[in-house]
């Protein structure tokens, strides 16, 4: 497997990771539409749902850019 081959699929891991923060923020968008503007506990989990998969997309980065730098390195 070549280079350019092995940096292809570290840019897929890239776009999955992008894809599953949009997808997921859409809809927890769409969700907040119907929740109730009162509803203080439904508002902090829908935070910390998209809270949580921002921050996992994040450390997913970081370990893509060390397999990148391994790739292109060593």
């Amino acid at each position: 497997m070549t280079l350019g081959w092995k940096l292809f699929v570290v840019f897929l891991g890239f776009l999955a990771l992008l894809t599953t923060v949009i997808v997921m923020s859409f809809r927890e968008r769409k969700r907040a539409r119907t929740m109730d503007v009162v509803d203080v506990a439904q508002q902090q989990d829908q935070d910390t749902r998209v809270m949580t998969i921002i921050f996992s997309a994040i450390v997913g980065g970081m370990f893509l850019t060390l397999i990148t730098a391994w790739l292109v390195f060593f």
